[in-house]
């Protein structure tokens, strides 16, 4: 899905780093030292961080969506076998190296606003949550971390998705074409839709995504904090970084793996009825599962997997290397 713990949410995610490190680790002479900065400037941070790392994986993601949507026309047979390579190469030949960059705009501008608003609704939830006897965290109640982590973070993705889903749209829809253009831009592509399919149609797929952003959001968070508790409590002296990183990675992992298909789902949704093509689900969201696993198998519902999982690793890093580097430079700035 469109949210991984330290990818789409780097700027809540390093705010629980601190939060975490300084509660489970007693001696403050082994924390490294954090800039603090203000609301706006982390909201900033969070969003370029983010929206950065997009743009440099964006060739691993433009190939994560062609071999998501296709088999939704005539040329599943084409690739009953994908090779990450073999498109790769395909995309360069037939529409240039620059291809790979396909929607990275509508991407980044989407990205921005994405991000901002699923960090604050993480915080204003994980506030609400903590106000809950028995959440408040005095207890030391392990559980109960974890409940708050899952279910704030859970709501928080699916406030951010809701909040800016025409746009992950049209990305898909950009994403996806290939040497016929019948979408020239943000603003062409979100007036082509309303004329042709109606104000709705920039939300189709959005009940795939919302069931399916929502647990990812909430398994990355709850992963990669357990994961991150109980590497600090065999190994505290490990770098902070580090064991940011190889947990961040792990945590997307997980819920890449938990939730592709519905992921895979609101893609093919996405792109119902785009470029004047006839309808090829028309039963809603179980049924289209239901016909992908017919048609393609189950092995359908994982297709893209592959350059999803490539992707995971440096979008984690580089989101942290970007927010760790603004967050330095903004703590001097007259934002603070």
């Amino acid at each position: 899905m469109e949210a991984r713990v330290g990818v789409e949410g780097g700027s809540s995610t390093r705010k629980l780093l601190h939060h975490h490190h300084s509660r489970q680790s007693p001696a403050p002479q082994q924390q490294p030292q954090i800039s603090q900065i203000g609301t706006v400037p982390q909201l900033l941070a969070g969003g370029i961080a983010g929206a950065f790392s997009k743009t440099c994986t964006a060739p691993l993601a433009r190939l994560t969506i062609l071999f998501q949507v296709q088999g939704m026309h005539s040329d599943v047979a084409l690739m009953s076998k994908p090779s990450i390579w073999r498109e790769a190469l395909r995309i360069v030949n037939e529409e240039g190296f620059r291809a790979f960059w396909k929607g990275n705009l509508v991407t980044i501008a989407h990205r921005l606003p994405y991000s901002s608003v699923n960090f604050y609704a993480y915080e204003q939830y994980k506030s609400i949550l903590k106000s809950i006897p028995g959440l408040d965290g005095h207890s030391r109640n392990a559980s109960a971390d974890v409940f708050v982590h899952f279910v704030g973070g859970g709501l928080a993705g699916i406030t951010a998705a809701s909040a800016t889903y025409p746009l992950d749209l049209v990305r898909t829809r950009l994403a996806a074409q290939r040497n016929a253009i019948y979408y020239h831009g943000i603003r062409h592509a979100l007036h082509t839709i309303c004329r042709d399919e109606g104000f709705l149609g920039l939300y189709k797929g959005m009940g795939a995504t919302l069931l399916g952003v929502g647990p990812s959001i909430a398994i990355s968070f709850s992963v990669y904090e357990s994961l991150r508790s109980y590497w600090h409590s065999q190994r505290p002296n490990d770098s902070s970084v580090m064991v940011s990183l190889a947990c961040g990675s792990l945590s997307g992992i997980a819920s890449s793996t938990a939730t592709f298909p519905l992921d895979l789902v609101r893609r093919r949704m996405q792109l119902e009825g785009a470029a004047g093509r006839a309808r090829v689900y028309n039963t809603g969201l179980f049924g289209t599962f239901a016909h992908i696993v017919r048609s393609e198998g189950f092995r359908g519902l994982y297709r893209g997997i592959m350059p999803e999982y490539y992707k995971v690793v440096p979008s984690v890093g580089i989101v942290f290397m970007t927010y760790e580097t603004l967050k330095k430079l903004l703590s001097h700035g007259s934002f603070s």
